[in-house]
């Protein structure tokens, strides 16, 4: 498994439904917020959020 710099996220759960949370996830580089409709698909989200950090890292020359 690759470890990244990391990104931050600010998670806001507005409801519980059906055993799971429905809310926004937000970067806190203030670029995007999504919405989730249950706590897979926020995972889902954070997931390809860090999948995406990790090419741009590679190209920039950052050192691991």
């Amino acid at each position: 498994m690759k470890t990244t710099g990391g990104e931050t996220f600010v998670i806001k759960v507005m409801n519980t439904q059906n055993a799971t949370w429905q809310g926004t996830v937000t970067w806190t580089d203030g670029k995007r917020t999504e919405p989730f409709r249950s706590a897979l698909e926020l995972i889902k989200l954070i997931d390809s959020a860090l999948e995406e950090e990790i090419p741009q890292r590679e190209g920039a020359g950052v050192r691991r």
